[in-house]
Formats: structure tokens, sequence, C-alpha cells
């Protein structure tokens, strides 16, 4: 039987700090992995496997240019994050005004 692997919860995938923080570099310019792997404490093979996990979420893109693997931001992580907080945004913004007009109801009568 073959096992499927499960999808990458966006996240889970941001919960760790290294792997924002890869992003965060990632937000200024492209960077080999070995480039990420020098702003870091840990190993190169440590370093890859955040990168993998970047990838699989649809954080980064992944170009090889010669011998070296280059990261690049991509919008796709980034879209079901905002999709899942603009949920939440409307509700609040839907919870305050109601919470608004219960007050100038009140203050008026």
């Amino acid at each position: 039987m073959k096992m499927t692997q499960p999808t990458l919860d966006a996240f889970q995938v941001i919960g760790d700090p290294s792997r924002r923080k890869m992003l965060m570099l990632l937000s200024k310019k492209s960077m080999t992995i070995n480039g990420l792997a020098d702003n870091f404490k840990m190993s190169r093979p440590a370093v890859s496997k955040h990168v993998k996990m970047l990838y699989g979420a649809g954080f980064i893109s992944i170009t090889n240019i010669g011998r070296e693997r280059h990261c690049t931001l991509k919008k796709d992580g980034f879209e079901e994050l905002q999709s899942w907080i603009s949920y939440f945004d409307k509700f609040w913004t839907t919870k305050l005004k109601k919470l608004e007009t219960l007050l100038n109801n009140k203050l008026s009568n």
C-alpha cells in the first residue's frame, strides 16, 4: 500500500521561527540554499529540510543555476494565509459595525 504525503499546512510551516526568518531574508532578495545557511547556526542539511517545507507549502520556488539552487518567494503559500486572515478581518469588521450601530442607537435614545 502506497502512503500519500500529507499536504503541508501553511500555518504549521510558518510556525517555525527559522522558516519565518528564511522568508524574511528571501523577501529582500533571492538566495542560494548555502546563502540561507550562512544566516543560521544549524547544519546545511537542517536548512535544506526547512527549505523543502517552504517549497512544499508553496512559499518559495527553487531554480537550479549551475550547481547552485536559488530560492525565490512565491505567492501561493501567502495566498492561503491571506485568505484565512481576510475571513476573520471581515468577521471582526462586521461585529464592530454591529456594536457601533447598537451603541449609536442606545446613545440616541
